[in-house]
């Protein structure tokens, strides 16, 4: 079982810690078992959090056993960050600690020095007060969340959520991520970065999408183009592609790519069945591109994934 530790600070965003403190507690491996224990911890043990106080029952020095390190959004990004906490943090850090934070938590992290040299990203909002902040950091306003390997950033506090989720497929498989994601009744992957929620009008409700991406993620096997998705949804092209894009953030074939990919993770966790019929069963026309799209989205190849996280027989053939 790994140790995720919250910290939360005076002025805590309630839904920021509340989205950190509930996946992981929520999250169990393939066997059934609790993957995460999770700690809330605090310089003091009461906070102000928004409209209430919280108890927090655990210490700075409780982040220091830590696999995983949050540190939620604060109000008020001009809070002076104590040096004990700047400590506790760099030393979570310095034992091995993948640190990630939530919305306006990355000024927390920032003004420890762990986001020198790396990108990060942070509430659209305030993206440029950072950027002026934390000149070393290199801010990209406009995804969900960026993973620098021990250092996660995540942006608005729903993006929380999708970098919550990354998180424990980092660690345990698509699988156990898509359980997890379920149960929040939240989607595992949402394409696009806050670009498309920044002063964006609502779309009427009578042009949803939703009929149609589910559609497509029922039929991922079929071959599947623009103009057929278009002819589907009673638009031309055009309008389609700009609708799509509009309330998914990406193209249909972008949408499509990662769709398909990911229902390659969860087949290659779960199933025996060899790379090329994974391939087949998600829509690719050919093994070799489905393994270099693969890699391109997942960062492995699709051997090099089911070997890291198949939950069927240990003897299953990969290749």
């Amino acid at each position: 079982m790994q140790t995720v530790a919250v910290l939360a600070l005076n002025g805590v965003v309630p839904f920021d810690l509340g989205i950190a403190c509930d996946i992981f507690s929520r999250v169990r491996t393939v066997d059934g078992v609790e993957a995460y224990r999770v700690l809330v911890c605090g310089e003091s043990s009461r906070i102000r959090a928004g409209h209430f106080g919280i108890h927090t029952p655990w210490r700075l020095d409780a982040m220091t056993d830590a696999d995983i390190l949050i540190v939620p959004g604060v109000e008020d990004v001009n809070m002076v960050v104590s040096s004990a906490v700047k400590k506790a943090l760099q030393l979570a850090s310095g034992q091995g600690a993948l640190v990630a934070s939530i919305c306006t938590g990355a000024f927390i992290l920032a003004s420890t020095g762990l986001l020198d040299g790396k990108r990060a990203t942070t509430h659209w909002a305030v993206v440029d007060e950072f950027a002026k902040r934390f000149p070393a950091v290199t801010v990209d306003p406009d995804v969900l969340f960026v993973d620098e390997g021990n250092v996660v950033t995540s942006a608005g506090s729903s993006a929380g959520l999708d970098m919550c989720f990354h998180l424990i497929g980092r660690f345990h498989g698509q699988a156990v991520a898509s359980h997890a994601a379920r149960l929040a009744v939240a989607p595992l992957v949402r394409d696009g970065g806050q670009a498309q929620f920044i002063q964006q009008a609502a779309l009427p409700a009578s042009s949803s999408l939703a009929p149609l991406l589910e559609w497509m993620l029922a039929n991922l096997e079929q071959p599947i183009d623009v103009t057929s998705l278009a002819k589907r949804a009673s638009m031309t092209p055009r309008t389609f592609a700009r609708r799509f894009r509009d309330q998914t953030g990406a193209t249909p074939i972008q949408w499509l790519l990662k769709s398909r990919v990911r229902r390659a993770q969860e087949l290659l966790e779960t199933t025996l069945a060899s790379v090329d019929q994974v391939s087949a069963a998600v829509g690719f026309d050919s093994p070799v591109t489905f393994r270099a799209r693969f890699r391109s989205v997942v960062g492995l190849t699709p051997s090099s994934y089911r070997r890291r996280f198949s939950t069927a027989l240990p003897s299953a053939k990969a290749e």
